[in-house]
């Protein structure tokens, strides 16, 4: 059940809209370090250069999101696996200083945190490697752990970089619950049918459309023929995010394309996933799908003025300030 249709049938949920509205955000997903060296060019096969700047940044799609959540307003509790290794005690302390519940962000023993390796050239072309570690060990058991906390929630967030079949036990647990599912299908992948009739909202970007709908996403009307065939597979409502573009949205009652604010970019890292974090904290304060949407856009147009990827999320009061 979605929460706009809980809202409305507040009579076929046994759990009341204040419950929903204003509940904790649970995020399923993974968590990295980032391990970025800056040159001047990318390296040619076999080559070895010497390079500039190096830096350590915390991220993953789900630690990004569940950050973006929880300095965008909401309550959000972690669910993941890392490393026993020092990014590990890393990542677990970066969440806390968020104020997320990291009481089931599990350590796998014996494995290592996982890791990208960025490199990064003068001109902002990059190459990335990913080493998942820890996140392919988040299993059904540590769902099925977290599920009264799923059950409890205002809405669950995944994404596709932990174990599929996870994702798919997590999103079968909150459809059970009547808990509202965003799924962010990244890095995208095919899905099955059945899963599409659980999710609640779908976000994907041009890339992740095409390579679910076979349409290749280019702009609004585009974008408008993509939501139109996931919405047919099951998806009750559907966002798909242009970058500078804006977003697409089709769901239930209404469709229709907003603009992004317009803003000078200096860094594009998880824009989308502090759009997601926006979104979804707005929703469940009970704020409309296009307030929401709006929200979400303004606080990704803040996050591409700033370098990184968690220290470029904003906070809530920050979004507030540049809307008035």
């Amino acid at each position: 059940m979605s929460l706009l249709k809980t809202v409305q049938n507040v009579s076929a949920n046994s759990r009341s809209v204040g419950t929903r509205y204003g509940a904790r955000i649970v995020v399923a997903g993974s968590t990295n370090m980032d391990l970025v060296a800056h040159s001047e060019r990318l390296p040619a096969r076999g080559e070895t250069l010497l390079g500039g700047a190096f830096a350590t940044f915390a991220g993953g799609k789900g630690a990004n999101q569940a950050v973006a959540a929880a300095r965008l307003g909401a309550s959000v509790t972690m669910l993941g696996c890392i490393g026993d290794d020092d990014f590990g005690v890393q990542l677990r302390a970066c969440l806390h200083r968020e104020g997320i519940d990291t009481a089931h962000l599990h350590t796998a023993d014996g494995t290592s945190s996982g890791i990208a390796v960025i490199t990064v050239a003068a001109d902002g072309a990059n190459t990335i490697v990913v080493a998942p570690g820890a996140n392919a060990a988040l299993a059904p058991g540590h769902v099925d752990a977290a599920q009264d906390v799923i059950g409890a929630a205002g809405m669950l967030i995944c994404q596709l970089e932990v174990p599929l079949d996870t994702v798919r036990h997590a999103i079968s647990v909150a459809a059970r619950s009547g808990t509202p599912v965003l799924l962010n299908p990244a890095p995208a992948q095919p899905l099955p049918d059945a899963l599409y009739r659980q999710v609640d909202v779908l976000v994907v970007n041009e890339t992740e459309a095409h390579l679910l709908t076979d349409v290749p996403v280019d702009g609004a009307a585009s974008a408008r023929e993509a939501a139109a065939c996931l919405r047919a597979k099951g998806v009750e409502t559907v966002i798909v995010t242009l970058g500078a573009a804006g977003v697409w949205y089709s769901a239930d009652a209404e469709e229709g394309h907003l603009a992004a604010p317009r803003v000078d970019a200096i860094d594009t890292t998880a824009a989308g996933d502090t759009f997601v974090g926006g979104f979804a904290a707005e929703r469940v304060r009970g704020a409309s799908i296009r307030d929401a949407l709006d929200f979400g856009q303004r606080a990704a147009a803040l996050s591409v003025t700033r370098q990184g990827a968690q220290a470029s999320i904003p906070t809530q009061g920050e979004v507030r300030a540049a809307i008035r």
